[in-house]
């Protein structure tokens, strides 16, 4: 990495992320997670592929060193995708045809090879979320009593706080949201937001985690056997 080019004064994000900062070198990781949190960003930084596949599922985007010290990169690369789509950027010494192809083919988004300039860094997050996360043509805010979901914004909140979700998890409840008076089949949810990435466990588990965010389990509605509907609380 550049040192030079993270004192450059950061410019205004156009949106801010929960960035997963997966590094070996503590120097690295320290200068890499101050920079994005200049920018505006959440970051949470770790430093082992164990940690990181713990994490993951928290994230907008992770940033991945493929040179860590307990597991090998590409199989943390995997089992990351193996859990979810997060979009997911490889960033290492290794800069071969080779080792970018493998990168790719575990999963990874892009490759970026070290040294890199930090402001390159943050132009290849910007346009790997364009391509993972584009703004839907017909996106509104949805409210529904003291609920508010704004589909442009991708923000949540609730008796006008805000409520921090993850990528998905913000995915799933504007999906029921959106059909307050449907059930929507556990099937169609597993493919509309994970698409071939998923288990029963990864929609129970996101689930689970929003129904504690907003503080019961009345806005999202087990239909047993079915799927899940919105509770309009």
């Amino acid at each position: 990495m550049e040192p030079q080019r993270l004192s450059l004064r950061a410019q205004n994000p156009t949106a801010t992320w929960q960035v997963l900062v997966v590094e070996s070198n503590t120097g690295d990781l320290d200068t890499l997670v101050g920079g994005l949190r200049r920018h505006g960003h959440e970051v949470r930084g770790v430093a082992t592929g164990g940690e990181a596949l713990h994490a993951c599922e928290a994230a907008d985007i992770v940033l991945l060193d493929l040179e860590l010290p307990d597991m090998d990169g590409l199989e943390v690369c995997r089992g990351i995708r193996a859990v979810g789509d997060v979009p997911m950027i490889a960033v290492t010494a290794w800069g071969s045809e080779l080792d970018r192809v493998l990168g790719l083919q575990a999963g990874a988004d892009d490759y970026l090879v070290k040294p890199y300039g930090f402001r390159e860094l943050v132009a290849r997050m910007e346009a790997v979320m364009r391509r993972a996360r584009p703004q839907p043509r017909t996106a509104r805010v949805i409210s529904h009593g003291a609920l508010t979901i704004d589909g442009n914004l991708r923000e949540v909140r609730l008796d006008g706080r805000p409520v921090e979700v993850t990528r998905k998890e913000f995915d799933l409840l504007h999906l029921l949201a959106a059909h307050p008076d449907t059930v929507i089949p556990r099937k169609r949810i597993m493919q509309q937001i994970w698409g071939d990435s998923w288990s029963r466990r990864t929609v129970d588990t996101h689930v689970s985690s929003l129904r504690q965010k907003l503080g019961g389990s009345d806005w999202i509605i087990t239909v047993r056997g079915v799927g899940f509907r919105f509770g309009k609380c």
